[in-house]
């Protein structure tokens, strides 16, 4: 097994049980804090905000790792971490008590596995989803609540760029299942108020991905003399965000001084651009000094999506937010990371 599949599955059992800090500012609950996004917010919110209290609620999946989060911020005692499954009513029950902020990134991500196996996509997303929603209906300390859904949710875009209004449409079981925590989410708007707001980034990148993922795969096989497969005719379009910058919208979400302003809308996180992955794999060769004849091709997958661009007028509009690294920038700093990490 190489070293980066050893990081990615390896999960540490040691949990750590950290009273809460009364003087803190905020305290925040993210749960899937362990995970990709999750952990790149963690660190940027950490660093950030020194009087800040940190308790993030992750199963530890093959997606989720405690090394995904420094050892200085997991010895902190602005931290607290506990391992469990978002479905466990007691245990949510008990963390959201505490919170001022929930951060909800906690989802079976798989694109390619939800197609062969899916029950747990819907126990986690869609039932994982509603235990926490019910909690928060308990829990009138919650201030602000943010959903992470995804533009998968939308399917292939019927608009460009794609806005917030776009008919949800999902291709995957892993899409559906994000959907249907999407609308679970709107109908407790509707019905009980609740202080959330429905964030739909575009396709991340970035350090820490695991490497189902097509940039992160690409990276990953490119440092280690693997051919880059692509599905179908790699023609297939999509709209990417760098992790940092997914990390200072969801800041910004958290810091408007008016929630009102965004308190049950959906916002939509993207740059504006959709590249085809074959571009993707071509420049990532390029970055790393490697031919063309690296290339494969396999056959398409089922409920591919042919294009995604994201339309962020609203993003801008009500956070003044927009994507700050260009996508060439981004890829040299994931390259760069993955080179350290892999060694």
């Amino acid at each position: 097994m190489n070293k980066f599949l050893k990081y990615i599955f390896f999960s540490l059992s040691m949990i750590s049980v950290i009273n809460i800090d009364a003087t803190a500012k905020k305290n925040i609950l993210i749960t899937g804090g362990a995970g990709f996004i999750g952990s790149n917010f963690v660190k940027y919110m950490f660093k950030k905000y020194p009087d800040y209290h940190f308790i993030v609620l992750d199963k530890l999946t093959y997606a989720g790792n405690l090394n995904n989060l420094s050892k200085k911020i997991r010895t902190s005692n602005r931290f607290e971490f506990h391992k469990g499954c978002i479905t466990n009513q007691e245990l949510v029950a008990n963390l959201i008590k505490k919170v001022d902020w929930v951060v909800h990134f906690a989802a079976e991500t798989h694109v390619e596995k939800s197609i062969y196996t899916n029950t747990e996509f819907f126990q986690s997303n869609v039932i994982g989803t509603n235990v926490l929603i019910n909690a928060l209906l308990n829990s009138p300390n919650v201030e602000r609540f943010l959903h992470i859904s995804t533009s998968e949710v939308y399917g292939t875009a019927e608009i460009e760029p794609m806005p917030e209004t776009h008919n949800l449409n999902p291709r995957s079981p892993y899409a559906g299942a994000k959907a249907g925590a999407d609308r679970l989410i709107y109908s407790y708007w509707c019905t009980f108020d609740i202080p959330a707001v429905i964030i739909r980034p575009f396709n991340n990148y970035g350090p820490k991905q695991h490497e189902e993922k097509v940039i992160s795969k690409f990276i990953i096989n490119a440092l280690n003399g693997k051919p880059l497969t692509l599905h179908g005719s790699g023609l297939a379009k999509r709209d990417y965000i760098y992790v940092l910058d997914h990390c200072k919208a969801l800041d910004k979400a958290l810091h408007i001084q008016d929630f009102a302003k965004i308190k049950n809308q959906v916002i939509n996180l993207g740059s504006g651009k959709s590249l085809s992955i074959i571009d993707i794999a071509k420049l990532i060769l390029k970055e790393l000094n490697l031919p063309e004849s690296y290339l494969a091709f396999i056959k398409d997958r089922p409920g591919q999506v042919a294009c995604h661009i994201a339309d962020c007028t609203k993003a801008k509009k009500l956070l003044d937010w927009s994507c700050e690294t260009n996508f060439e920038e981004g890829i040299r700093k994931t390259i760069k990371w993955y080179k350290k990490f892999l060694g």
